[in-house]
């Protein structure tokens, strides 16, 4: 049970937020619909990708594979060529297992419950109640980097408590009834105001290893090759040593990485290619 309190303080806060994206409110596509499969994919692809980059990419996939039932049916390779851009290929393998278990598992239908949306592949606790919000309107408090981010500043003063404390604050916080409002209110106002609050992000600390000479870097540049065409090993090796300057066994190494998530398989007479 609230203290009269903390339920003042929860309606204040709710005021400010509603007040503010009234003004500030972005149409974005997934929020013209509450079909838990556009949900799940947008959810999928916002994950660790700003919004501008997904709104193209979006419309791209949802056209390729308009329902979770085509997604099931389609080639693992189509998928990963469709995602080509996005980066996290994983995501999208997640993505294609999921539609398969939705619609061997479930019938084509999604569940309604946390317990059992987690225990779809790639689907954590985070994905599960935003496809609770945002698909089928539940009163459940879905917490992303940015509503932590809102409830650490205006709650506790920027200091990050336990994220059991952080879950607990945002449940409180959540209007009967409007919970689809209150996500979409929060999130905008995170995406908009918090980097005002927080201020710029710092540089990067002299010595830190660059994007480009990460191993995610040479996974994709492997992965957009393989979207392709299929690839002999010795030659695709060989095409990163000249284009890369890297050496062979570094190149091996993340080859054995991409199969081992399964992204990519290695066929007769060692040819490289994308799983079926």
């Amino acid at each position: 049970m609230l203290s009269m309190a903390t339920k003042l303080r929860a309606k204040k806060f709710q005021s400010i937020i509603f007040s503010w994206w009234k003004n500030h409110k972005r149409d974005l596509p997934w929020r013209r619909t509450h079909d838990p499969y556009k949900i799940l994919v947008s959810e999928v692809m916002l994950q660790q990708t700003q919004v501008c980059r997904v709104l193209t990419k979006y419309d791209e996939f949802m056209a390729m594979f308009p329902t979770v039932q085509v997604l099931a049916r389609a080639s693992t390779a189509d998928v990963l060529r469709a995602w080509k851009g996005m980066g996290y290929n994983r995501r999208a393998l997640y993505l294609k297992r999921c539609a398969e278990s939705i619609v061997k598992e479930h019938k084509g239908k999604f569940p309604q419950k946390e317990k059992e949306l987690t225990q779809l592949p790639g689907v954590g606790t985070y994905t599960a109640r935003a496809i609770l919000v945002f698909a089928f309107k539940k009163d459940v408090a879905a917490v992303d980097t940015n509503i932590r981010q809102i409830i650490e500043h205006f709650f506790y003063e920027d200091i990050p408590p336990k994220p059991s404390v952080i879950q607990k604050t945002a449940e409180k916080l959540v209007p009967k009834g409007k919970s689809w409002q209150w996500h979409q209110a929060l999130m905008d106002y995170g995406s908009r105001e918090m980097s005002k609050v927080k201020g710029k992000r710092k540089k990067g600390k002299q010595g830190e290893t660059p994007f480009k000479d990460t191993n995610r870097f040479f996974r994709g540049r492997i992965m957009d090759l393989l979207r392709g065409k299929a690839w002999k090993e010795n030659e695709l090796t060989s095409e990163m040593n000249i284009k890369y300057d890297r050496s062979e066994e570094f190149i091996i190494g993340i080859i054995d990485g991409l199969m081992k998530d399964g992204l990519i398989i290695r066929t007769g007479n060692d040819i490289l290619c994308l799983p079926e």
